[in-house]
């Protein structure tokens, strides 16, 4: 008798290790051009010590192109969600533990199922663009390996509770090219970070190599298509007084009341986004966080020696700084149309989430770079109306619990963002969330007409402040400052290659569906969408706060997509 435990869950299905996840039972519907995932759970059997040492092979047929496999691999989290979360009841756990979210590549075919532990395998089928439409039946043939030569020099037999498994699933690819995503997308990138975790040189080489992996996958695997540029350090989670690593990618020489700029790094930098597919850049906020009363940390040669020219000390409304700032904005602005990004994929930021305390700030701040900007997007992350009703932020980006107001404005161009503080009932990726949690903000988006999406943590592996840097794969909150889940969303790996996680392909998975959505929408209407998206959700209208939370709902809504395309 077989005492092992295969089976097949879908990507929305999160794996712990007593808890038996839900079975695959729908078809897998994906297009050419994107990834499709499904996850190979297994349980070991308890067969005394030696039950540890079975592995099994993993190989698979039938698929349009062979699986990328990964092992989904626990992490720790003693902080999972905010005490203030029980009035919410969609999160999976508030318990401390072990939580599924790391995608390992496996290094062979083979894999050992844990005795009395539920674990999975994420299988990604990245669908080529030019691949053929039609069903696919897919095989996983699992065996059973019979001999294993151990290091002691003896041969170990497996039991005749190892047998060979094989499991099957439909993958079906639509006939449809998907519209291009049009959503801008952003989640902060941390170049600090990166050098402090694998100790080079901010800007070494060897630190532009492990930025070039990150940017790459950013774009070609996770949908992002702006990213966040330090032409000086960003002035993002620094304690007060403090400052981060320098990654400056402008050179500045002072020369009297004259400022000299060399932007051959920022050339280097837009270089690698052009290649990557990075269509926007987001220029680092020009004033602090938190209530824009200071001025960035900004390096420059001065009588042939480095120094900080600007930071804590020196307040917004400078006029050394509104000097400055004259003559480097322009400069930047005329740059970066030679280096192909012109002002519609420019955009600039002032401080980062203001609170109604700072209104008086953000409004002096703002009157020292309004002039200079004029024709150029400026966004930022706050959650109060004030803001956008007094004019100060064109183009606001709202907290998608604070969204409401600004929806019921009408303003166009709409973004929106969530961070550490959404925890209750607004869609979020912690690792204490269920994945549909996650995937969701892509059928929201397109039902409010979202312009863009910001995340904050791509790759922020410092703790709160940015005191000191932490261990991601231990210390997965930032010491305690933020719920597991919401600092980043890769992990670093060997030799600078980025991991993935089961957060960030979910999202992906969530921006496929707003692209399926304006697809369906160019034949059949905006309105016919909508009624097929409101169809099965339960519910009048779907809000931020109140939307389907259950997986089914999201994939009998890909069925459905799918369905309506293959007929057109």
């Amino acid at each position: 008798m077989n005492q092992y435990e295969f089976f097949l869950a879908s990507s929305l299905e999160k794996v712990f290790p007593q808890q038996r996840p839900a079975p695959l039972e729908q078809d897998v519907c994906t297009w050419a051009g994107t990834r499709a995932a499904v996850q190979l759970v297994y349980r070991g059997a308890s067969c005394g010590q030696t039950s540890l040492l079975q592995t099994f092979r993993i190989t698979v047929s039938g698929a349009p192109v062979q699986p990328e496999i990964s092992e989904v691999r626990l992490l720790p989290s003693d902080f999972p969600c905010w005490e203030d979360s029980d009035g919410d009841e969609n999160y999976l756990t508030r318990v401390p533990g072990l939580f599924p979210d790391l995608l390992m590549p496996m290094e062979s075919e083979r894999f050992r199922p844990i005795p009395r532990q539920y674990r999975s395998l994420w299988l990604c089928f990245p669908i080529p663009e030019d691949a053929r439409p039609g069903t696919f039946d897919v095989e996983i043939r699992l065996e059973p390996d019979r001999e294993i030569a151990m290091a002691n020099g003896q041969v170990w037999h497996a039991g005749p509770e190892a047998q060979p498994c094989t499991l099957t699933f439909r993958m079906r690819v639509g006939k449809a090219k998907l519209a291009p995503q049009t959503l801008i997308h952003t989640e902060w990138f941390h170049g600090d970070c990166l050098a402090e975790y694998y100790q080079v040189p901010p800007l070494s080489e060897e630190h532009w190599r492990i930025m070039e992996k990150f940017i790459h996958a950013a774009a070609q695997r996770h949908g992002i298509n702006m990213l966040l540029t330090p032409v000086f350090t960003p002035p993002l989670d620094t304690a007060v007084g403090s400052e981060r690593p320098t990654v400056q990618l402008v050179k500045i020489t002072v020369q009297g009341e004259k400022y000299t700029f060399d932007f051959s790094l920022l050339e280097r930098w837009t270089k690698l986004c052009r290649e990557a597919g990075i269509e926007y850049l987001e220029i680092a906020h020009l004033f602090t966080q938190w209530g824009a009363r200071a001025t960035p940390k900004i390096m420059a040669t001065v009588d042939g020696a480095e120094k900080r020219i600007f930071g804590w000390d020196v307040p917004a409304d400078s006029p050394a700084y509104r000097s400055f700032l004259e003559q480097f904005i322009p400069a930047l602005r005329t740059e970066l149309e030679r280096l192909g990004y012109d002002r519609q994929h420019v955009y600039f930021h002032i401080s980062d989430e203001p609170t109604e305390a700072h209104l008086e700030n953000y409004r002096t701040a703002k009157q020292q770079v309004q002039d200079l900007l004029e024709g150029c997007p400026v966004i930022d992350a706050l959650s109060s109306f004030d803001f956008y009703r007094q004019g100060l932020v064109e183009h606001p980006v709202p907290a998608n619990d604070h969204i409401q107001p600004f929806l019921d404005a009408g303003g166009p161009d709409l973004w929106v963002y969530y961070c550490c503080a959404q925890g209750l009932h607004v869609p979020n990726r912690f690792y204490a969330m269920p994945s549909a949690r996650n995937r969701i903000m892509g059928v929201l988006m397109y039902r409010y007409n979202i312009r863009g999406f910001l995340h904050w943590g791509y790759n922020f592996y410092f703790n709160q402040y940015s005191r000191e840097k932490v261990d991601p794969y231990s210390v997965t909150h930032c010491d305690y400052a933020f719920p597991s889940g919401d600092p980043y969303l890769v992990y670093p790996g060997k030799d600078g290659e980025p991991l993935s996680s089961i957060r960030a392909e979910v999202q992906s998975e969530a921006l496929v569906d707003l692209r399926a959505f304006q697809t369906l929408e160019k034949h059949l209407g905006r309105e016919a969408v909508l009624q097929m998206i409101d169809r099965n959700a339960g519910m009048e209208k779907m809000t931020f706060k109140k939307y389907p939370i259950d997986a089914s709902y999201l994939l009998e809504l890909r069925r459905e997509v799918f369905e309506a395309l293959e007929k057109i």
